[in-house]
């Protein structure tokens, strides 16, 4: 990591932005105290993860990116043998695994085994695994990761009620939208580097604008908008203008530019993360 610093604050949903290698997965893994820190200063609840390891684990619930729920175990069973390693008593354990089963509607699977689950199941089944212990912090490292979209939007609404009961969560997504239904705050980190802060709106506000005009890649267009001082990149063959004045910059392209076609829409979350990070494809 090189000399990242965030806060993350009690009750927001607060995400991970970044390109594979970014690091994310790296700070995940030491707010979690499963890795040591690189340098600097590290808290969690006001608690150096450095001394106050087995503390913060005690308060802290982890949904991670694959799925290691034990087949040997029922839906029902994972639960509650999860629930020793947090030295619940027996009646109290039923009563969370139970109450967890129906938030999550799992209740009719409790018998049910491992791999007779769907992808979605398994997945509300190891959010139900991250909050046995009841936690002040939810981990989630990719939580919707191969999902349908009726199985993420029921995810997002599991999470977004969590949110409302108090729970603050810290998650990693590559779905830009997640990110922006989802996260009060994100960070966009790339090479370990935090590129930008804040509310995913107010950034693509700051970043990109309220629109993107798209118009083909040509000398005469690339002329015309230095003109005009207007603000673009070009991308292959595409020129992209990043613009809250949309109307303006069409009129401006078809009757000045000789633009043949050119297209118009919203900017979104995904536009700022290539814009930051850029379109090579990371592997």
């Amino acid at each position: 990591m090189d000399q990242i610093s965030f806060e993350v604050r009690e009750g927001e949903v607060f995400g991970f932005l970044g390109p594979n290698g970014a690091g994310k997965t790296t700070t995940m893994k030491m707010i979690q105290c499963v890795s040591p820190k690189s340098g600097g200063t590290l808290e969690v609840f006001g608690m150096d993860v450095s001394t106050h390891e087995r503390d913060i684990k005690k308060m802290l619930g982890v949904l991670p990116q694959e799925t290691n729920l034990d087949p040997d175990f029922t839906v029902y069973e994972n639960l509650m043998v999860y629930s020793r390693y947090y030295d619940i008593p027996l009646p109290k354990a039923e009563e969370i695994t139970a109450s967890l089963l129906d938030f999550m509607q799992l209740t009719e699977k409790r018998n049910t085994s491992i791999e007779q689950l769907s992808g979605g199941m398994k997945r509300r089944l190891l959010l139900a695994r991250a909050l046995i212990n009841t936690p002040r912090l939810l981990m989630l490292d990719e939580p919707t990761v191969g999902l349908d979209p009726q199985a993420r939007h029921l995810i997002w609404e599991k999470l977004k009620s969590l949110q409302a009961q108090g729970n603050t969560i810290v998650l990693t997504t590559h779905y830009l939208e997640e990110a922006s239904r989802l996260c009060d705050r994100i960070v966009i980190m790339d090479k370990g580097k935090i590129l930008v802060e804040g509310n995913p709106q107010d950034l693509v506000r700051d970043q990109i604008g309220s629109e993107i005009v798209e118009a083909e890649n040509t000398q005469p267009v690339v002329d015309c908008l230095k003109g005009m001082k207007a603000t673009y990149e070009v991308w292959d063959n595409r020129v992209h203008v990043y613009t809250d004045k949309p109307k303006e910059i069409t009129s401006a392209l078809l009757d000045s530019c000789k633009v043949r076609s050119l297209t118009a829409r919203s900017a979104t979350l995904e536009d700022v993360f290539l814009k930051l990070t850029g379109r090579t494809l990371r592997e």
